[in-house]
């Protein structure tokens, strides 16, 4: 009997774990679709900034100017600045443990990292790596909630303290697929190649967007004028896009793995049904077989 005592015990505790597990699922799974359709919505923007950007830039050049900005501007990379986007919570499977490792297969020689997300924080920290700050936002990941890292960013940037900016993050490519990637944001060197990398998201070709533009461009109030504001607007821009697409793969993952958990609890629960029906059977036959020797004795 007390071999069923704890099979009985560990049936209810498993029965627990799936409750919660399910309740996860469920949960994940609400903030996956607000967090898919924001990460889909911002693709289409981010591609627009770029390929104005983009078509500015070869205005210029056919008029015989070059962008004259710092962020355009290549320069000797001494220390790389990273910035990382991981979660706070854990059980979303594989996910931070895949972007850790690639940050350090990617990431050699001096950088300084800037973080956001619990996870990120702890293992720069552990590993020994220069963390500039870090950072908590929230799951609506406004943009707001990120100026003070960009302003962070961007001003060690500007006064030489780092020479790239570049981001880690989660890719959200499906719900079963979250691929883990650095992205350079700054010096802006190619933007064709940063065209060609959101055209692959939002279902573009490359071909397309690159194309020579044969319009006709006014720029008011002037040329200086716009692209002291365009290139840092389009950095915020494609910073707050990587962190809608990190969210949606958070989400994502957190989803897909609570519903495995929830599985194998309850396959685990089946098979410990089955082991204390066998046992109770068993229990059962050996009371029989008892009652009847006893008869026969007598």
């Amino acid at each position: 009997m007390a071999n069923l005592r704890d099979i009985r015990r560990r049936i209810k505790s498993v029965k627990n774990t799936r409750q919660i597990t399910r309740a996860m699922q469920l949960v994940s799974s609400s903030k996956m679709k607000r967090a898919q359709d924001s990460a889909m919505a911002g693709r289409s923007y981010a591609h627009l900034l770029a390929d104005l950007l983009n078509t500015v830039s070869d205005k210029l050049r056919l008029s015989g100017a070059e962008i004259s900005h710092p962020y355009f501007q290549k320069r000797e990379v001494k220390t790389r600045g990273v910035i990382v986007y991981s979660t706070d919570k854990g059980l979303c499977g594989p996910l931070n443990a895949n972007l850790l490792r690639k940050i350090v297969l990617e990431v050699k020689g001096p950088a300084k990292f800037i973080t956001v997300g619990r996870k990120a924080t702890q293992a720069i920290a552990r590993s020994g790596r220069d963390l500039l700050a870090d950072f908590t936002i929230t799951d609506d990941a406004g943009f707001n909630e990120l100026r003070p890292l960009l302003r962070l960013a961007l001003d060690a940037f500007n006064n030489g303290e780092i020479d790239t900016v570049e981001l880690a993050y989660p890719r959200y490519v499906n719900v079963l697929v979250q691929e883990p990637v650095i992205r350079k944001l700054l010096p802006v060197l190619d933007l064709d190649d940063i065209l060609e990398q959101i055209n692959s998201q939002v279902g573009e070709t490359a071909e397309a967007s690159t194309s020579t533009d044969s319009r006709q461009m006014v720029f008011e109030p002037s040329v200086d004028d716009i692209l002291e504001g365009l290139p840092d607007l389009y950095v915020k821009i494609l910073a707050h896009q990587y962190l809608l697409e990190a969210r949606a793969s958070e989400h994502c993952a957190r989803m897909v793995a609570m519903k495995a958990a929830t599985d194998n609890a309850s396959k685990l629960v089946d098979d410990l049904t089955l082991e204390y029906n066998k046992a109770r059977q068993a229990a059962i036959t050996q009371e029989i077989l008892e009652i009847a020797a006893a008869s026969a004795t007598n």
